[in-house]
């Protein structure tokens, strides 16, 4: 791969292992030796799986991998999502994790503490998603994709369905405020108990 890369980019090692994804990997790192600010489409489920979030949480669960667990594999930018790259197997085992902690109970009338949560969509054997440029010519600002964790080995590791579970909840607690106290009665008199002498 090209020298004119620099730290923040994919390495060629990085490169190489996103290349083995595909059907063709020589074709894909012969497309980024020519044009390496080049996005490509690759399948999920043999090297990795991806879990899609909105860009907000995904940095949330970014940020509890990063600050109270094992760090994350690579994770990109598309188009406000966060695309955190995990270990295959993942797409599908994720769902049910979610669904077990109560993720997906939407529709009861009482509000859940997981109602402010967006989805999560997991794409593994038999979807594809589209990966960043391995080296970014654009400025990050104005770029519709771009690494923010970049591939730099062969053999990065991938969190697997329960270290993303993990990083979800926490990412949740963060985002909804919890109460000690039940809702106001709208017909209730209300005393300052502070003011007592």
């Amino acid at each position: 791969m090209s020298s004119a890369w620099n730290a923040s980019d994919v390495t060629p090692d990085g490169a190489a292992w996103l290349a083995s994804a595909g059907t063709y990997p020589r074709s894909t790192l012969a497309l980024w030796e020519e044009r390496p600010d080049a996005p490509v489409v690759l399948p999920c489920g043999s090297v990795f799986d991806v879990v899609s979030a909105p860009a907000m949480f995904g940095r949330r669960m970014l940020d509890r991998l990063w600050d109270d667990g094992p760090g994350s594999g690579p994770v990109a930018q598309f188009r406000g999502r966060m695309l955190l790259f995990a270990a295959p197997g993942t797409a599908q085992r994720l769902p049910a994790l979610l669904e077990w902690e109560e993720w997906g109970a939407r529709g009861s009338r009482e509000a859940t503490r997981t109602d402010a949560v967006p989805p999560l969509l997991c794409h593994g054997t038999g979807d594809a998603v589209t990966v960043p440029a391995p080296s970014e010519s654009i400025p990050p600002a104005r770029s519709a994709s771009r690494w923010l964790v970049a591939p730099d080995t062969r053999q990065p590791w991938l969190p697997g369905p329960e270290v993303l579970l993990w990083a979800a909840v926490r990412a949740a607690r963060s985002a909804v405020r919890i109460s000690i106290f039940p809702p106001a009665d709208q017909d209730a008199k209300v005393y300052d108990v502070s003011r007592r002498r």
